[in-house]
């Protein structure tokens, strides 16, 4: 990504300095992908660094965690006050949070960006999500926004979302819905391989009528692809793949931030950990042996199936980013953060893997109403959701009967079952909490912030716990 960034940048008129701490891989970049170009070659920070007109960018494009902070250590001494130094990496937010502070102790700036879009969108144009020092903005928002993806009346995929670690939460956040969509997609496709019987041609040709509509999107589109591509023996290279997937943390992140602020972000934590269920491949397969599975084929018109799945896949897809949404305006409120919700989706249109023609109603949605708390209050989505919710009991219902797994589609229905629900029985939680700890609870005919205790056994008195929020 970070060489495909470069020529990027170079097609754009912006003449680039590289530098890799393996530097046969400059003279390499120099003498094959950047022959014929502006780009410069440099062989140490410090001629890397002197090559550069102030004030200084320095783009850092390394695998995060300690590497980052290890670069920024050796650049530093080469740098004079107002200098940039840029992360582009998918580096935790608090990370972010902390090195800001740090080099702007420093009398330097900072920005932690998020690139969406693989190496074709680093070098194409990628989705940009900048934020950290907001004095550094003015002196990158040229090139970033020059380089990243284009929509619409070519308004650029990149704006500045925040200071401190904004910009890289958006990622996580975008990261976090980016492995909820493809666990949907696969659910999908699982319901039409085990339950419907059909073959890689045959969803190849339902995910290219789908990627024509509602669900037309990057995600759906390489999934086409993938369906319909095959080995060198002429037969479907998906079968042959192993069914273990891999992951790089950034949705864990996301989930363990969604439990740090107690948001239910319930699909994507599902699909985090249905990746760790398929890496129990061993387990799986003795398990399978012991409980032999049943008869999973629908029963039915087999283009009706289809229908209703894509309506399910369309409804979860919408708590997806309903999720996604609710945990940004959280975080947004902790951190101080004044995060421009529609120009996030609009970021999100171009350049990303989580692209799509959806992003276009959620941008309408927060132009409409910029304080909307929740996406599916939004008239569009209301509509939408409540037009699919037939198909979506139909198809996780039959799912559930016929033993086909669809953990992020019955995870999406039931956050949908209790954010729409008046009253749930957490009413019998509180007493259970309080007969056994005494942890107290609020009662429906008297102002919220009051706390009761009940002596339930008789024997334990009238002490309550005191009230905490974890």
């Amino acid at each position: 990504m970070g060489q495909n960034l470069i020529l990027n940048m170079n097609d754009h008129g912006f003449t680039v300095a590289a530098y890799n701490r393996t530097v046969a891989k400059v003279d390499e970049f120099l003498n094959n992908e950047a022959k014929g170009t502006q780009v410069v070659g440099a062989h140490s920070i410090q001629e890397m660094v002197g090559l550069l007109k102030r004030p200084r960018r320095v783009m850092l494009m390394v695998k995060a965690g300690q590497a980052v902070d290890e670069f920024i250590e050796q650049v530093i001494p080469y740098l004079e006050a107002g200098d940039i130094i840029i992360d582009g990496g998918n580096s935790l937010f608090q990370d972010t949070i902390r090195r800001a502070k740090y080099v702007e102790s420093k009398g330097l700036l900072y920005i932690g960006t998020g690139v969406s879009g693989g190496e074709e969108g680093a070098r194409r144009g990628p989705s940009i999500m900048p934020g950290g020092s907001p004095a550094a903005w003015p002196h990158v928002k040229d090139i970033f926004q020059a380089i990243s993806a284009k929509v619409g009346d070519s308004s650029p995929c990149c704006d500045w979302v925040g200071e401190g670690g904004a910009g890289h939460y958006v990622k996580m956040v975008h990261n976090g819905i980016e492995y909820g969509d493809m666990q949907l997609i696969c659910e999908a496709y699982q319901l039409m391989k085990d339950g419907l019987g059909m073959t890689a041609q045959e969803m190849h040709e339902v995910f290219a009528e789908w990627n024509k509509g509602e669900l037309d999107s990057y995600l759906v589109e390489i999934t086409r692809d993938i369906l319909g591509f095959k080995d060198t023996d002429g037969t479907p290279i998906v079968d042959k793949i192993l069914d273990t997937a891999g992951q790089k943390g950034t949705g864990k992140w996301t989930v363990i931030s969604s439990q740090d602020m107690g948001i239910p972000i319930t699909l994507i934590a599902e699909a985090v950990y249905s990746r760790c269920v398929s890496a129990m491949k061993d387990a799986r397969v003795e398990a399978s042996k012991v409980f032999k599975p049943s008869n999973s084929k629908f029963s039915g018109d087999r283009a009706q199936w289809v229908a209703a799945i894509r309506q399910a896949l369309y409804a979860s897809k919408m708590i997806s980013y309903t999720q996604g949404y609710m945990l940004m305006r959280a975080a947004a409120k902790q951190y101080g953060w004044n995060l421009n919700y529609g120009g996030i989706a609009l970021m999100w249109r171009g350049g990303c893997i989580i692209r799509s023609v959806f992003l276009g109603d959620i941008k309408k949605a927060f132009d409409k109403n910029p304080n909307l708390e929740n996406l599916l209050l939004n008239p569009f989505f209301k509509k939408e959701i409540k037009s699919c919710t037939r198909a979506w009991r139909k198809v996780v219902s039959t799912a559930v009967k016929k033993g086909i797994p669809v953990p992020a589609f019955s995870t999406a229905l039931a956050f949908f079952d209790g954010i729409r629900s008046e009253r749930l029985p957490a009413n019998l939680l509180q007493a259970q909490r309080d007969y056994f700890g005494a942890h107290t609870y609020e009662r429906v005919d008297k102002p919220r912030g009051e706390f009761f205790h009940t002596n339930w056994t008789g024997r334990g008195g009238t002490t309550a716990s005191s009230t905490y929020t974890v």
